[in-house]
């Protein structure tokens, strides 16, 4: 009986080898190990032999049953192993393919592409991109741009300083920091670094202490300067003119109205032609809610350098009997809500998928 066992020990050994997928090794574990094999058998027919071969008989048929257990557990864990090298080689996932349907990718916010669509067309005209600091002194955001120590927008309610000590800030010490209320006081670094001529656009956050539908605590503004030899009016009406076309449409037209601003003068208020009317009139022949029926549309502030910001920088080669200069600011936020009919300055911070994807 003995030696009958070994022999099926033998066979079995040799198919669990020989068994080159998992559904043949199955086959292989249910023609030796399953109920109806005959190990199996006889194992539970050891009690029906002669007392003198049971535990002989017993002993091998337990021995060859568990080496066949263990031969068909090494057996399938290598089919497994290469059935799976095998599935990974036939179903290799090529990741450098594009995705079906193509995932949406990111665009630049419309502040991102008005700022840049901007800076093209004064890069355009020579001019070169200058930053600097957004925490400012009051003497760059106020002394040396001219603004006497009483104007308004020095005061604590329309600008942000910056708290040094249980005393407060002394607004008028030109040390004294505070948030930048505009770029300007790059135009007065911008100088200290580099004599005439100058030709630069300041792009950057401000802060001032307003917020609705038109104003937000930190908003962004283009500032520029050109400072050279015999530079006019003119020189700025022809910069900003050319400026207006770009962003607007060819057939803009600039026009300039006599203001006030601590650092220029003179200075000017800068209007372009309506894009949306004929006169003040659309063409469904109501009064245009764009220009409100004026057909002219409040774009920047501008003007001529005032003599007394050149004599802060006079030690730079700014003599204000030797150069001359134009300067001008304006919001991206108002020539996106502009150019792109927004009505509501506070939609491009509130990150609205639905909103900043129309553009």
């Amino acid at each position: 009986m003995t030696e009958r066992i070994a022999q099926i020990e033998r066979e079995a050994a040799a198919a669990i080898a020989g068994a080159a997928t998992t559904p043949a090794l199955e086959d292989i574990r249910i023609r030796y190990l399953g109920r109806k094999a005959e190990l199996p058998n006889l194992l539970r027919g050891v009690s029906e032999l002669p007392p003198e071969q049971r535990a002989a008989t017993g002993k091998a048929a337990n021995q060859a049953r568990h080496a066949l257990q263990a031969a068909i557990e090494a057996r399938a864990g290598e089919l497994a192993a290469a059935e799976l090298d095998e599935r990974l080689v036939q179903d290799r996932l090529d990741v450098t393919l594009p995705g079906d349907p193509l995932p949406s990718i990111g665009r630049l916010h419309l502040m991102t592409a008005t700022r840049r669509e901007i800076e093209d067309v004064f890069i355009g005209l020579g001019f070169n991109i200058a930053e600097g600091p957004e925490v400012e002194t009051v003497y760059y955001n106020f002394d040396a741009l001219n603004h006497d120590p009483t104007h308004p927008s020095r005061l604590e309610t329309d600008t942000f300083y910056l708290k040094g000590g249980p005393g407060g800030v002394d607004i008028f010490d030109p040390e004294a920091a505070l948030l930048r209320v505009h770029t300007s006081p790059v135009q007065i670094r911008a100088m200290e670094h580099q004599p005439p001529p100058i030709y630069i656009i300041v792009p950057g956050r401000v802060y001032r202490p307003d917020s609705d539908a038109t104003h937000t605590p930190q908003f962004h503004q283009i500032e520029g300067l050109a400072v050279d030899d015999d530079i006019t009016l003119a020189d700025l009406r022809g910069t900003l003119l050319t400026f207006a076309r770009a962003i607007f449409g060819e057939q803009r037209e600039v026009r300039m109205r006599p203001h006030f601003f601590p650092f220029t003068e003179p200075s000017v208020e800068v209007d372009v032609s309506c894009f949306n009317c004929v006169q003040g009139i659309t063409a469904d022949g109501q009064r245009c809610p764009l220009c409100k029926g004026t057909a002219w549309i409040e774009i920047l502030g501008a003007g001529m350098v005032d003599p007394n910001v050149f004599e802060h920088v006079r030690e730079y080669g700014y003599d204000p009997e030797q150069v001359q200069g134009f300067a001008f600011g304006m919001g991206i936020e108002r020539i996106a809500m502009l150019k792109h009919g927004v009505p509501d300055l506070r939609l491009f911070y509130e990150n609205d998928i639905r909103f900043l994807e129309q553009f």
